[in-house]
């Protein structure tokens, strides 16, 4: 795991970056997000956060919005976790 990745962003760029050239690594990916981040980079995902897997195809295109602006106060709670990172010890969620 690379300690200076410090967002989920930066951790969805290393993700996606090994998807597009290791073809087995992104069969278990769309398979189990999960288990496939944990196990590559030590990120442990929390029970409540979901991660979904698509795959663009020549006919079909994903668009991911951001969060609405229209939050209400538990949502943002959870809009303001974000991935905490300490050497040695691999990455956990906090809020």
């Amino acid at each position: 795991m690379n300690e200076n990745m410090a967002t989920i962003g930066e951790m969805r760029d290393r993700v996606i970056s090994k998807a597009t050239v290791d073809g087995e690594f992104r069969t278990r990916l769309i398979a189990d997000p999960k288990a496939v981040i944990k196990a590559e980079i030590g990120v442990d995902v929390p029970s409540g956060f979901t991660i979904e897997v698509h795959e663009d195809t020549a006919d079909t295109s994903h668009l991911i919005l951001p969060p609405s602006a229209n939050l209400g106060e538990a949502d943002l709670e959870q809009v303001a976790g974000g991935w905490s990172w300490s050497e040695g010890s691999g990455a956990s969620w906090w809020h």
